[in-house]
């Protein structure tokens, strides 16, 4: 099994991971895995400036894999792939582009195993390019430029967009297995006064939990005709456009030890080369194991009972995400819109439950 790494501007060294693929070709053959651990450097395709996008970024890869993994017919073989933080929806850009939900079943990639991804983006890429460079936990692998942090910021059109294409996707039908790992632990060494999200509850310090997670719903609602309130200002009914969409199913595992990044928690970094019964590990592996959707739901399964105990005594969230449009489909900026949270009989926001609301922010480009 070929299986890949992704880095990002770093083209010298293989910091990003730490040790983490030797712990995993040291421990392959336990679970009757034969690995051939390859390294895919970013930095040697593309340099990352500010205006540098994700679609780039996808660019880059499908040339670097067509030099690394390419035959003489311009075909890519298959591989497996391992990504951290950015990298998640890197290798999710380049497989919308490239191949998309209709196109799954000439799709190289047989396993995509997420670590810590920003799926869903992360409230840090608000703080602004200057600040996010001095956060030592960052997105190791893929410099934060401009518009890279655009794409990570909550709400951003990108993130809408990949998600929104997913919905469509029916990935284990064709063979093609994804996976989210992700920590629930704050390592105290990157700890900033400044910054509260680095040791924001739900998170590993970087991205939520509820970030990183791909099994989401889409929910479309279109103002009707009808009047719940008659007096001015006259109050009509949304009412839902078209059914709830829900993603296919990508088993999720949560761990209360590791953090983002770092050498003490991190999820990769912490790893040493010795350490093949490390949690991160066995589960990395036993994804690798997966071959078809039997194999994929018993781990699934077996995720979400990791999740379950390891966040037994935890906060646990959930994210949304509110895109307001006119009749023509033009988003609605910041400042010309409000939304009220209202609970019980009498529709009042101080029914709602202690602690029900934690954080919000708003995305200046996209409202």
């Amino acid at each position: 099994m070929k299986l890949i790494f992704v880095h990002g501007w770093s083209v010298s060294n293989t910091n990003t991971y730490g040790e983490i693929p030797e712990a995993l070709a040291n421990a392959a053959e336990e679970y009757g895995l034969s690995l051939d651990v390859k390294h895919l450097y970013l930095g040697r395709y593309i340099s990352f400036h500010d205006e540098v996008t994700l679609d780039d970024i996808a660019r880059a890869m499908n040339q670097a894999l067509h030099e690394l993994l390419g035959d003489d017919g311009g075909n890519i073989s298959t591989f497996s792939c391992i990504t951290h933080s950015t990298g998640g929806p890197v290798v999710r850009h380049w497989v919308e582009k490239y191949y998309g939900a209709y196109r799954l079943d000439s799709l190289p990639l047989q396993h995509l195993i997420m670590l810590a991804p920003a799926n869903h983006g992360s409230a840090l890429a608000a703080l602004g390019k200057a600040r996010v460079g001095r956060i030592k936990s960052w997105f190791q692998g893929i410099e934060p430029g401009q518009r890279v942090l655009d794409w990570l910021s909550l709400g951003s059109d990108g993130q809408w967009n990949l998600n929104k294409q997913h919905l469509n996707y029916e990935s284990v039908i064709q063979g093609f297995f994804q996976f989210v790992l992700v920590g629930q632990g704050i390592d105290n060494n990157f700890y900033d006064f400044l910054n509260s999200y680095l040791v924001e509850k739900g998170s590993d310090g970087v991205v939520r939990v509820a970030a990183a997670n791909m099994n989401y719903r889409y929910c479309s609602l279109i103002q009707s005709s009808s009047q719940i309130i008659r007096k001015r200002p006259l109050t009509y009914a949304l009412e839902p456009e078209i059914d709830i969409q829900t993603s296919s199913p990508v088993p999720l595992g949560v761990y209360s030890d590791y953090s983002h990044s770092g050498s003490t928690k991190g999820i990769m970094r912490s790893i040493k080369s010795e350490d093949i019964h490390a949690p991160v590990v066995c589960d990395i592996l036993k994804c690798l194991q997966v071959q078809n959707a039997a194999d994929y739901q018993t781990r699934a399964i077996a995720l979400k009972e990791l999740t379950t105990t390891q966040q037994a005594g935890n906060d646990r969230f959930s994210m949304l995400v509110f895109n307001i449009c006119d009749d023509q489909e033009t988003q609605i900026g910041q400042g010309d819109y409000d939304i009220f949270l209202l609970a019980g009989k009498g529709y009042k926001p101080d029914l709602l439950p202690k602690g029900f609301f934690k954080d919000r922010q708003m995305n200046e480009q996209t409202g």
